[in-house]
């Protein structure tokens, strides 16, 4: 058996593909988690806390060069280390918020697993019934 072959094998498999979708649909889902966070909940936020953008809190942690302005991006253009604590707040919470909505999915998905009625016993097949009937007929005849 080929290389080619046992990888098209491993490859075709269900499990690879439903990881494969199952990526996709994450970074996909990511991307809106995203932009709950950045566009929705982190402006809120911001008003909140005195009109505060957090993605551009930061801690200059070298010497700045004269003339760079005293924003994030300059910075960083510039080569200033900087400790961006901003940036880490805004990925916390699009975990945090992330992981609650994976929760409440799980959660949803669990109340109606133990809502739905359970699956009917299937019918006994003919042969075991006939078999039971001479065994009962069997006892019964027998002193």
């Amino acid at each position: 058996m080929g290389m080619m072959q046992e990888f098209r094998e491993f490859a075709i498999k269900g499990n690879v593909i439903d990881l494969a979708v199952g990526v996709i649909i994450g970074g996909a889902f990511g991307k809106i988690v995203d932009s709950v966070v950045s566009d929705l909940i982190m402006p809120v936020v911001g008003l909140v806390f005195g009109k505060l953008d957090f993605s551009n809190l930061f801690l200059v942690l070298g010497s700045v060069p004269t003339g760079t302005a005293m924003t994030l991006d300059a910075l960083r253009k510039a080569g200033v280390p900087v400790l961006a604590y901003g940036n880490f707040i805004t990925v916390a919470v699009n975990f945090l918020i992330l992981a609650f909505i994976i929760f409440l999915m799980i959660k949803q998905i669990n109340r109606l697993k133990r809502s739905a009625p359970p699956a009917p016993a299937p019918a006994t097949p003919e042969d075991i019934v006939l078999l039971r009937e001479i065994r009962d007929s069997l006892a019964r005849n027998t002193p």
